[in-house]
């Protein structure tokens, strides 16, 4: 019985959460942390379940083929029960046929987890311009046809992971929106072995990716050497070594801690080799094998195929399996509980399998002996197993296996003898037919032999170690032989030291139950015990293949596909249980350091309040872990360390950045996180403490305490934090002069914020608040933080921010104004940039202005109404304003698009602006007239009007900024009137940008006409200074390499007078 038929359901046996690797401990390597870490996996992995489904296709450069890839790849059809032997009832791989064909389907879907295509021969390279012009690299329009084809075809989420191309050789690997997140480390490598040993025409393709930052899987996507005599099996073995040799991946790094080594084919947990491998039926004639196979084909010999059922009665009952070398016997009966995402639903029976000569296996799983009696079906529901029928199909495959090349090169062991497994043959030959047919072998004129020459080849780690120590016991063995004869012994029981060697326990157990995916029986070695059999307990519980078989009703090319399924079984790490060893490894190490030498001991002085009950606080059980829990921005958090120098010689020490092979030193860790050494002393604010150096130095019996303060207060921080570029996590390094370095791990919740977002992002949050907002996008998407998609539906025309913000600046300085009106002491500054001129703010305590801001910012962020009310009641109006108007300007700094966007900027500069020097009147030295202010103002509002939000929110803004100066600066209607009526010179000044120092020296009319000029420069400056203020913050201008001072100024000058058109109201 193949091995498709009914896997054992699959088991995983933990034993203990102790290391299984030995570390040392106190060693200075940089990676001994990492190293600790990966060391003790097993206590921060847990397992998980995945289906990857292996395809190989050498499509000969045949067009259509492209075509085919979803019906045969992805949704499991083209399979033809009659051309293979396929427990139709029991493999849970293989699915009834929904359109009612004769014929069944493979499972695919979304039921897959990870999708691995390798395709040969993808170019055409018969003739000489085509080899040359392809054989050194890949054709991208190729490449890009098959992604096409595979994107159409899969469900929707799937990623691509791994895209690789070598001439004809093409590797493509996508994985399901579950597990595509928990991949990392993805190295490709090409190795040609063609036309002068380096071509690609031949070679791999090899891909290794790591799922879950635990576990290892390479991709071997081959095409070797073709030809059937002798020599050619010589030069595949040497394509394989060299493919092996040349094979090297770049270093794993987590956490920005990078692995001292590459990697190679035989690090991995699980491998797969697949593809053309070109081996061949050598010893019959080529006519023979074809006109015995065409029997079957033809349905001219043979016994009748069975009719495809599944029998549901049978889910839940004990499994009698066919006892079959080429078996993995059993069945899983909630198979349905592993579709390729990561689930944790495990079946925890296990069934046994046996392959005793008997004929068949009895054994059960998990019932007493009489309920298994009970249980046991009708013998006659059972088909006759077709290996022991002369006229079936699969009695003639073995037949022909034997004289398979690849069988017999593993058996001489020359070629993947070193663990690699193949599941059971129970399929027609991949090669060679004619395009277009379904089991018709090659009838052109060279009419080549049939043979299996696209395969599909796996192996685990252990399968690699087993082989590795056998090897090792075997030179072992020879060296102890050549020690004996050396001492003159030539018989091993005259060496004494025999009787203390023998283990009764295993010395001659060779009762291991023989590898049921391995060799199938070679008549011609009948009796000889294959040497690839080893010990499979473990190896069951972590991978097996379901189905191995081929599309026979795939038509398009002149090989047929060759498709495999697995379920792993592998570990991937939880991050809070990984954080927690990191922080005890991270002490472990401290320990581990000679008592000799100085000795620090740190004290966590804030982990009793920063508990499991304070929010975002930490579970982890290291004393020295530092968790700030919920950081916004603006908004400092401290947290002190009490290091006392424990030891008897004085003890140096200070913070180091983490140690990296460019440097072993540098400046403190990221912009986020500041430290510093103050005084143990008591104190009611710790922040008035003097900073005591950036290296401190302790006598015995002194102490120091540590301060650590989290302040995200940068808007381009606050950007790769909202994206999830980044995380609030550090370890931080305090190294002792001489002594053992101190792991602190220092992290946080980041709380998303409106500051360092584009428009595009803030114009889809829905009434609630941004946060909110983001958090459910955040559980959506499985816990990862990410920025706002553009798909989803646009829910204001602006952002509600900036609404709220102009609404909060016009209600406060309505309210200074009021204040000032009724109190007589109470004066507003009168400074023209006052008050988004931070010179000019009446607050200067900087953390009283950043505690605040952060206030409002909050509020903006939790959807408050009136954001005001965010302000203690005791904050004067003035202060009040400032801090608006300080939020205002964060807010516009951090939108990544800005208001008005580069590709706007660029715009209004080659457009025809007279009041801003340009256009075909701008050199003309007459002042242009107010309705030339109006039509620049049109221009530029037709500009912005191609981008809507855009537009809204420059007039909103622009039309509130307005409204201050107005309201600021105002202008009576009888001084407005004076202006207009007096002479030509004053009436200018009504229609000029600023009013300039002469005009206002030739101020020498009457108090009333004086009073009405003062009025009007005060409004123009106030005007220029909020222009200069909010020009950079709105206009985004590209700033261009080797741009000179003088041309930055330019431009500078230009948004400035861009934003003082908008602020211009003269008739009020």
């Amino acid at each position: 019985m193949p091995s498709s038929e009914g896997p054992p359901p699959l088991r995983r046996t933990r034993t203990g959460s102790a290391t299984t690797d030995t570390v040392d401990l106190a060693t200075d390597n940089p990676h001994s942390l990492h190293q600790a870490i990966y060391a003790r996996r097993e206590e921060y992995t847990r397992p998980h379940r995945i289906r990857v489904k292996v395809g190989t296709w050498n499509v000969a450069a045949c067009p259509g083929t492209d075509k085919d890839l979803a019906s045969w790849f992805v949704d499991g059809k083209g399979i033809d029960t009659a051309l293979a032997t396929l427990d139709l009832n029991r493999n849970a791989a293989i699915e009834g046929n929904a359109d009612g064909e004769d014929g069944v389907h493979i499972l695919g879907g979304d039921k897959i987890g990870l999708y691995v295509l390798g395709l040969q021969e993808v170019v055409d390279l018969n003739t000489a311009s085509q080899y040359v012009s392809r054989v050194y690299a890949g054709d991208e329009g190729v490449t890009q046809k098959w992604k096409t084809a595979l994107d159409a075809a899969l469900p929707p989420g799937y990623k691509l992971v791994a895209s690789e191309q070598m001439t004809g050789l093409l590797l493509l690997i996508y994985a399901s929106p579950e597990v595509a997140p928990t991949i990392s480390n993805v190295s490709t490598v090409s190795v040609g072995t063609g036309l002068l040993g380096y071509m690609g025409n031949k070679g791999a393709v090899v891909t290794r990716i790591i799922l879950g930052e635990s576990t290892r899987l390479v991709f071997v996507n081959s095409h070797l050497a073709s030809g059937i005599e002798g020599t050619y099996n010589e030069r595949r073995i040497w394509d394989v070594g060299q493919i092996l040799g040349r094979t090297r991946f770049k270093p794993v790094s987590f956490a920005g801690v990078s692995e001292d080594h590459e990697e190679k084919i035989g690090d991995e947990d699980f491998a797969f080799w697949f593809g053309d491998l070109n081996f061949r039926l050598d010893g019959l004639p080529g006519d023979d094998i074809r006109h015995l196979l065409m029997l079957h084909t033809k349905g001219e010999y043979g016994a009748p195929r069975p009719k495809f059922r599944r029998d549901n009665s049978l889910e839940g009952e004990p499994v009698i399996v066919h006892a079959d070398k080429s078996s993995d016997a059993g069945d899983e009966t909630n198979d349905d509980k592993s579709t390729g995402d990561t689930a944790t639903d495990y079946d925890t029976k296990a069934t046994g399998y046996d392959t005793k000569p008997t004929g068949y296996d009895t054994k059960a799983t998990d019932h007493d002996s009489d309920s298994d009696l009970d249980a046991l079906p009708d013998p006659d529901d059972f088909l006759p197993d077709p290996h022991d029928d002369p006229t079936s199909l699969q009695a003639t495959l073995d037949s022909l296996l034997p004289h398979d090349q690849l069988t017999r090169l593993i058996k001489q062991k020359k070629v993947f003898h070193d663990g690699w497994h193949e599941g059971a043959i129970s399929f027609l030959p991949s090669y060679k037919y004619d395009v277009g047919t379904v089991g018709l072998f090659d009838s052109s004129e060279k009419r080549r032999a049939p043979s299996w020459c696209d395969r599909i080849l796996y192996r685990t780690r252990k399968d690699k170690e087993a082989y590795d120590k056998k090897i090792k016991d075997a030179e072992d063995a020879r060296k102890k032989d050549e020690e004996m004869k050396a001492r003159g012994i030539d018989q091993a029981g005259d060496d004494d030291e025999v009787l203390f060697d023998y283990d009764p326990d295993n010395d001659g157990d060779d009762d291991h139950p023989p590898d049921a995916s391995r060799l199938e029986y070679d008549e011609y070695d009948e009796g000889e015990e294959a040497d690839n059999q080893h010990d499979r307990d473990d190896w069951v519980d972590r991978i097996r293949q379901d189905i191995y078989t081929s599309h026979q009703r795939i038509t398009s090319s002149d090989h047929k596909p060759i498709i495999s399924i697995f379920t792993l079984n592998y570990d991937a790490a939880v991050p809070d249980l990984k954080a927690q060893v990191h922080a005890e490894v991270a002490w472990e190490l401290d320990r581990a350091e000679n008592e000799g030498r100085p000795s620090l001991t740190v004290v966590n002085d804030s982990r009793d309040a920063r508990g499991p009950g304070r929010p975002g606080g930490s579970q982890d059980s290291a004393e020295e872990l530092v968790d700030f829990g919920e950081v916004r921005f603006l908004q400092k958090q401290s947290a002190t360390l009490t290091l006392a120098n424990t030891g008897r010689v004085a003890c140096t020490f200070s913070f180091v950045e983490k140690p990296s092979p460019a440097k072993e030193d540098g400046p403190n860790p990221p912009p986020w996180l500041k430290t510093s050494f103050i005084s143990s002393e008591p104190a009611i604010d710790d922040s008035q403490l003097p900073d005591m150096g950036k290296e401190v130095t302790l006598e015995p019996g002194e102490t120091v305490r540590a301060r650590l303060e989290v302040n995200v207060n940068d808007v381009e921080q606050a950007r790769v934090l909202n994206s999830g570029k980044d995380r609030l996590e550090e370890v931080l390094i305090l190294r002792v002069t001489d002594g053992r370095d101190h792991f602190i791990p220092v992290r946080g919740v980041w709380m998303p914020t409106c500051i360092g977002r584009s428009i595009d992002e803030l114009i889809r949050v829905p009434e609630g608040g941004l946060r909110k907002f983001v958090h459910s996008l955040t559980e959506k998407n499985g816990g990862k933080v990410m920025s706002v998609p553009e798909e989803m539906d646009v829910h204001c025309a602006a952002p509600r921010e900036l609404f709220k913000l102009t609404e909060a600046l016009e209600a406060v300085t309505e309210r200074v104004l009021a204040d000032e009106q009724m109190l007589e002491e109470y004066k507003a500054p009168r400074a023209s940039g006052w008050p988004f001129e931070e010179d000019t703010w009446r607050v200067t305590d900087k953390s009283l202005r950043a505690s605040r801001a952060a206030d409002l910012i909050d509020a903006l962020d939790v959807g408050m109404a009136h954001i005001v009310d965010a302000f203690t009641a005791e904050v004067p109006a003035v202060e009040r304003l400032e801090t608006v108007a300080e939020v205002l300007r964060l807010f516009l700094r951090g939108l990544t698009d800005g208001i008005i966007t580069t590709s706007l900027w660029s715009r209004i500069e080659q457009a025809s602006l007279v009041s801003l020097g340009q256009g075909a009147t701008a050199a003309s030295k007459v002042p242009p007239q107010e309705t030339a202010y109006e039509d620049d103002k049109g221009t530029i509002l037709d500009i912005l009007s191609t981008a809507p939000n855009h537009n809204i929110s420059f007039v909103f803004l622009t039309a509130t900024l307005a409204k201050i100066t107005t309201d600021l600066s105002p202008i009576t209607k009888s001084d407005l009137e004076l202006l207009k009526s007096d002479t030509p010179v004053r009436l200018s000044m009504l229609n000029r940008r600023s009013l300039t120092a002469g005009l206002v020296k030739r101020n020498t009319s009457s108090g009333s006409s004086g009073q009405a000029m003062a009025a009007m420069a005060a409004r123009q400056a106030k005007e220029r200074s909020f222009a200069e203020v909010f020009g950079e913050l709105v206009c985004r201008a590209p700033v261009q390499k080797g741009m000179k001072d003088k041309e930055k100024k330019a431009v500078v000058e230009k948004q400035r007078a861009v934003l003082e058109l908008f602020l211009r109201r003269r008739g009020d």
